[in-house]
């Protein structure tokens, strides 16, 4: 297995969350692709607020369609930091965590 350092870029959105037409965390992950990035996952949840203090939520009771998103992105630290700055013009309101992390890379016939 092979350790490296990066870091991991985490986006809260909400699932309403619009650019370029389509849902914010779609773009966002398309952006990821286009930039070349190792991987990247789009986690929906079931219940959360934002800033506004407004809670979503997915009980029956409160059939929302702003459900939170958190899409999540993991790479070296200069290729984070750099896309990061890349999508940050298009998002009006962002709300991210950046931290470091060690990268655990292991494929098929790795020795240990």
């Amino acid at each position: 297995m092979r350790k490296s350092k990066g870091k991991r870029l985490r986006i809260f959105l909400g699932e309403a969350d619009k650019a370029d037409h389509m849902p914010l965390y779609e773009w966002i992950l398309k952006q990821a692709i286009k930039y070349n990035m190792s991987g990247a996952t789009a986690v929906r949840g079931i219940e959360g607020f934002g800033s506004k203090q407004q809670m979503h939520s997915n009980k029956i009771m409160r059939l929302s369609q702003n459900l939170p998103v958190i899409v999540e992105l993991v790479d070296v630290s200069d290729k984070v930091e750099s896309f990061l700055e890349t999508i940050e013009a298009e998002i009006k309101d962002l709300h991210a965590t950046l931290e470091d992390v060690e990268i655990l890379t292991a494929t098929l016939g790795d020795e240990e």
